[in-house]
């Protein structure tokens, strides 16, 4: 018997294959669910405190918040477009994944002050339809945005997920928008 000095060697028992644990899916679904449940339940217990901040040049608190979502559904927008270029789906610059990663980081920031103030002023409320759905859709946006910050860093994931969490926190904030924003300048016109 000869042995092949070229041929890879093997050892016994094979070594063990890395499986995915559902555990790296779980764990983001389970912060993303205690987010959404824990700002609900935080915005229906809360006594809404009925306080306004208002900006410098804008009319109503309404006119603030409705410009603010405005800008953070705009760059939502941007968010959607640089991602299709960083997956190759259209054209662009090699700076697609930077403009990607930075209009997120400006969307969330720029609705966290919203949130807040509707959390705070406000809390969960359900008095109408269009009220009811901003609530829900906006403990969603917070939890899948959470489920996705975490997702981002895992390695191995299926190419359908992040993809797909992040088209669940765009639909959300588009809702949140409709529901809010565009209802605030069709109802009150569109004024600063």
């Amino acid at each position: 018997m000869t042995a092949d000095p070229n041929a890879a060697t093997q050892s016994y028992p094979p070594p063990p294959r890395h499986r995915d644990s559902p555990a790296r899916y779980l764990v983001p679904a389970l912060v993303a669910a205690a987010v959404a449940v824990g700002l609900g339940v935080y915005g229906k217990v809360h006594d809404p405190a009925g306080t306004a901040f208002n900006l410098a040049g804008f009319s109503s608190t309404g006119a603030v918040k409705s410009w603010l979502a405005t800008t953070a559904f705009f760059f939502a927008l941007v968010q959607v477009v640089s991602a299709f270029m960083v997956y190759g789906r259209l054209p662009g610059p090699s700076w697609s994944a930077t403009l990607h990663r930075w209009s997120g980081r400006i969307a969330f920031l720029v609705a966290v002050p919203v949130a807040v103030h509707c959390l705070y002023a406000f809390g969960y409320q359900t008095y109408s339809t269009r009220v009811m759905w901003h609530s829900v859709l906006g403990c969603l946006f917070f939890g899948a945005f959470s489920a996705k910050m975490l997702l981002l860093r895992s390695e191995r994931l299926p190419n359908w997920l992040l993809p797909l969490i992040g088209g669940l926190v765009f639909t959300a904030l588009t809702l949140i928008w409709l529901t809010s924003a565009l209802w605030f300048f069709r109802t009150f016109g569109v004024t600063t």
